[in-house]
């Protein structure tokens, strides 16, 4: 595993509200959140057959949860493009799956309360189970319209390549 460095002079948690997504080597603009990280690996109970009080447990195959990406609409196609990709009405027979580049890898970056990056990570060969282009709109209402995608995954990982950053202090005004 890979080394990296540790900030002693950092004593809080880092906050969850400076992150960025990026695919195909550029920024998505406008996310405004993103759907937790999360992983569970199935257990296989077994037991030997000479020791009938004990159940012992096994790790057995993992599987990695879909990610909500949420942003606000507005006139960036890149959502809608990479749904498309998956499943694009009226395209014509054998025209409806991107089948060469409907998968991804996308980075989340999360940044420190100054802006500077503190962690990263990679989440490998996604793709699109779900975009909600519109919300459900109300004549009534005082909310943004948020659109949606919801990204299968096969896997993701830290980048530990990203290292804690040295934080800024403000010198004091000499009195």
């Amino acid at each position: 595993m890979a080394q990296f460095s540790v900030n002693s002079e950092r004593f809080d948690p880092y906050k969850n509200f400076k992150f960025r997504v990026k695919w195909d080597g550029r920024y998505v603009a406008g996310v405004s959140k993103v759907g937790a990280l999360k992983r569970t690996t199935d257990v296989v109970d077994h037991r030997e057959g000479g020791d009938p009080s004990m159940v012992r447990k096994s790790p057995a195959q993992t599987k990695w949860e879909a990610i909500t990406l949420e942003r606000g609409v507005t006139h960036d196609p890149e959502f809608e493009k990479w749904a498309n990709k998956v499943w694009n009405f009226n395209s014509g027979l054998g025209n409806e799956v991107s089948l060469a580049d409907f998968r991804k890898n996308i980075t989340i970056e999360f940044y420190n309360e100054a802006g500077q990056l503190a962690i990263a990570y990679n989440i490998y060969r996604c793709w699109v189970s779900e975009f909600q282009a519109l919300p459900e709109l109300d004549a009534s209402g005082n909310a943004v319209a948020i659109q949606t995608l919801k990204l299968e995954n096969e896997g993701w990982e830290r980048d530990y390549s990203v290292n804690e950053p040295s934080e800024p202090s403000f010198e004091e005004p000499a009195g």
